[in-house]
């Protein structure tokens, strides 16, 4: 898929999207415990789940020229999504590592994934959100989705979910 070997130049680093491998998962993981309250984030029984399951993709990018010496890239950011019955798509997550935000990480993983989804024949995605977290609400806004309702208690801490969605 051409799409997948997209690369993005930003400040002398090289970021390159690509399909997961088996052997990424502990950098996502520890990508998602970084990125999210402990109360938030997946237990790497839940990551793994999601990442597995059959109707679901993954995607991540990564710093590519980072390791001139043969270590292994970074990973700057993932999204794991999936096509719903009905044809909707669904963001189960998006993670970006925090020195990476705003330089495009996310926009690309969201590029990807929404247009992943069209292929599939999906016609809206939609994703959940902690209602405080302003960045990703207002992220999402600008991306074109709206917010549909909110889930009261959504979250194991309590907190609201908003549920926002995008046709596509």
């Amino acid at each position: 898929m051409s799409q997948l070997a997209a690369s993005l130049l930003h400040c002398e680093v090289m970021l390159q999207l690509r399909e997961y491998r088996a052997g990424d998962f502990e950098r996502l993981y520890a990508l998602d415990q970084a990125c999210f309250d402990p109360q938030l984030a997946y237990s790497r029984a839940e990551l793994r789940f999601y990442i597995r399951h059959p109707t679901t993709f993954t995607l991540l990018i990564e710093d590519a020229g980072s390791s001139g010496d043969g270590a292994q890239a970074g990973v700057a950011g993932f999204l794991v999504a999936h096509r719903q019955r009905g044809g909707v798509g669904h963001i189960i997550t998006i993670d970006v590592e925090a020195s990476a935000r705003r330089h495009g990480v996310g926009t690309m993983l969201m590029n990807a994934a929404e247009q992943r989804l069209l292929e599939q024949r999906c016609s809206a995605v939609s994703l959940e959100t902690p209602a405080d977290n302003v960045p990703a609400i207002s992220f999402y806004l600008r991306r074109g989705y709206n917010i549909a309702h909110t889930v009261r208690g959504y979250y194991c801490n309590g907190l609201d979910a908003l549920v926002m969605r995008k046709q596509l």
